[in-house]
């Protein structure tokens, strides 16, 4: 499995739903459920192009950020799962997207 599975099939990172930018950012510092989580990193592919070759490996980013302080999996600002969820069909903007993968502490 990949580090970040994506289901925001228009964001210019998504590469038949894997991520492919550079550094994934959750964010929503005090969110309670996944809707109050973001995926800061979303880039509209429609504005953006395709961005699938921005990551510093060579191959899906692997690089995850944790904001939400509020996710038991958070640990010092780095997720602790082996992998996650970002999800936000038909996003046009990163509010409209948030991480599958929130668990409440």
């Amino acid at each position: 499995m990949q580090k970040i599975n994506c289901s925001v099939t228009n964001c210019s990172h998504n590469k038949t739903g894997v991520c492919y930018s550079n550094r994934v950012d959750i964010g929503g510092v005090t969110a309670s459920t996944e809707k109050g989580t973001v995926c800061g990193s979303f880039l509209n592919e429609y504005e953006y192009s395709t961005l699938t070759s921005n990551t510093n490996s060579s191959g899906p980013c692997d690089a995850l950020t944790c904001n939400v302080i509020s996710c038991k999996h958070n640990d010092n600002k780095l997720c602790h799962l082996a992998s996650i969820n970002v999800a936000g069909a038909e996003a046009h903007i990163y509010t409209e997207t948030e991480c599958s993968s929130f668990d409440a502490k």
